[in-house]
């Protein structure tokens, strides 16, 4: 009785606040309660760098504060400076100070990052602090947001339409393994139904991956040994170099583990394919550009492969 009490007080608070709202009332995927949000938001600042700040830039939204640092992609960040956009500091203790200057109509953050700031930031302006999703869940929901709907399905339908092209195209008997190099050690981002946004898009293009690097349940990240890196026995190997928010150390990084007598026996390097891709890429993935970036790459190291 106590559950259907608070069950019917929800909903009767949920119609409150859909009859106050003059705007888009958002209560899915995010963290806290209902949230009224402008119908069409001029004024947005973005606390999440990476995916959010990405993809709202492409769906041309009106950002005017974002984290400067955490942007991975420099053609992204020349494009937030040309825009004069506002650096409001660190993507994970942003300055309140700065974004209350700036006057916002909106704050979309990330629920993992910013909900112990919530309150502060709510005081501000309506403030969105969206759930893990799926990479292009993610990016129909802020296309939802700021009334870009229209345009966001038709980018997925042409993503949609390359991919399967190239899924069409991988041969079946290859593997593939991928490998994050990082400061404090290895990291693999699995093949699974959670995967990470441009390892989703391997798995769509019907790019295989290693048993040691396939998930069946919820796991998203390995993080192996040097005696552990033995299992990644793809034919191919992509590895990506991250040795921080700055990637001016990326290339001492990348020359310390190569130096390792351990890097030269996996069976890739052994067979001159092993590549190095693109950090921003695949570490600061977002939207259907990024998108595209991965199957450039799957183009460029798999599909030319003899």
């Amino acid at each position: 009785m106590r559950l259907i009490g608070f069950v019917l007080l929800y909903m009767l608070s949920l119609s409150s606040a859909f009859a106050a709202c003059e705007g888009r009332l958002i209560s899915e995927w995010i963290s806290g309660g209902p949230v009224c949000v402008p119908q069409a938001p001029a004024r947005i600042v973005v606390l999440e760098p990476w995916l959010s700040f990405g993809t709202l830039h492409e769906l041309e939204a009106q950002i005017i504060g974002i984290p400067m640092m955490g942007i991975q992609d420099q053609t992204l960040r020349e494009a937030a400076e040309k825009a004069a956009i506002t650096d409001v500091g660190h993507p994970y203790q942003p300055s309140i100070e700065r974004i209350v200057a700036l006057q916002p109509d909106l704050i979309i953050g990330a629920s993992y990052a910013h909900e112990q700031a919530y309150d502060k930031l709510s005081a501000i302006a309506p403030t969105l602090l969206l759930d893990q999703l799926g990479w292009k869940k993610h990016y129909m929901f802020l296309a939802e947001i700021i009334g870009r709907k229209e345009a966001a399905q038709r980018k997925l339908d042409e993503y949609e339409t390359r991919v399967t092209d190239i899924r069409e195209r991988i041969p079946q008997d290859l593997t593939v393994s991928v490998l994050r190099i990082a400061p404090l050690g290895f990291q693999v981002y699995l093949d699974g139904p959670s995967a990470y946004a441009p390892y989703a898009v391997l798995r769509e293009a019907g790019v295989r991956r290693t048993d040691y690097e396939t998930a069946t349940g919820n796991t998203v990240l390995k993080r192996p040994d040097w005696e552990e890196v033995s299992a990644l026995e793809g034919d191919i190997l992509l590895y990506v170099v991250v040795s921080g928010l700055d990637p001016a150390l990326d290339d001492d990084l990348a020359a310390q583990t190569q130096a390792n007598p351990l890097w030269k026996t996996m069976r890739a390097v052994k067979a001159d394919r092993a590549h190095r891709i693109d950090r921003a890429t695949w570490m600061g993935f977002y939207g259907t550009t990024s998108a595209h970036q991965v199957l450039d790459d799957i183009e460029r190291y798999i599909l030319t492969e003899p």
